[in-house]
């Protein structure tokens, strides 16, 4: 069964490996843990944006663009699309407002492009016959549109869904909007991660784990 692997990037890293060892990961080989034999992974695309570095973490976009480029390097299969960041300032209310100041100016940065980039391939494949079955990695229910049309459409099209599942193992739910449209739901649990690392220096490249995330 030709399957595409679509990954919703940021809500991954949050739902799966933020706080963990696992960062390091080989996408590829979680998936082949997960799905089922007959499941042939013949494209993974990762919907990401590009991290800034910070004071108090100088080095986050390096190991971003370190973590990018041995994706690509060990998975001829991935593909990654970058959306992008926006940061402009907005007036919230307090959650302990003290009278009479009950706002306070902050700066919010919203991740833009990922969910509707993601939701566009999901589309276009299946317009263009490129998957029997599509695997959508997220738990994002602004995607339950595109999983609807794509089952309206194209019924004889099998839909995954594998919710971001790590560390908080016994907490995550999983979106009822989109579990409404998967034919079947897998979790990525912390055994699958940990078994799908990379090597810790990607073979023929220069490219290495970084140290924080060891």
């Amino acid at each position: 069964m030709r399957t595409f692997i679509y990954i919703d990037g940021f809500n991954f890293y949050y739902g799966a490996v933020r706080g963990t060892k696992y960062k390091w990961l080989d996408f590829k080989a979680l998936f082949s843990l997960i799905l089922r034999p007959n499941h042939i992974i013949s494209k993974i695309k990762y919907f990401t944006a590009t991290v800034s570095s910070t004071a108090h973490d100088p080095e986050k976009t390096t190991r971003q663009e370190t973590y990018l480029r041995a994706l690509r390097a060990s998975t001829p299969e991935i593909e990654v699309y970058l959306g992008h960041f926006l940061s402009h300032n907005v007036s919230m209310p307090l959650a302990t407002p003290v009278p009479p100041k009950y706002f306070e100016d902050v700066i919010k940065t919203e991740e833009k492009g990922s969910d509707v980039n993601l939701a566009v391939h999901l589309i276009n494949d299946a317009w263009l016959n490129l998957y029997d079955c599509a695997v959508i990695v997220s738990n994002d229910s602004d995607l339950s549109e595109a999983m609807r049309l794509v089952k309206l459409h194209h019924p004889q099209r099998t839909l995954g869904l594998i919710t971001p599942d790590g560390a908080r193992t016994n907490r995550t739910r999983t979106s009822i909007e989109l579990r409404r449209h998967a034919d079947f739901v897998r979790l990525t649990r912390p055994g699958a991660l940990r078994r799908s690392q990379l090597p810790a220096t990607i073979p023929g490249t220069n490219f290495t784990k970084p140290s924080r995330w060891s």
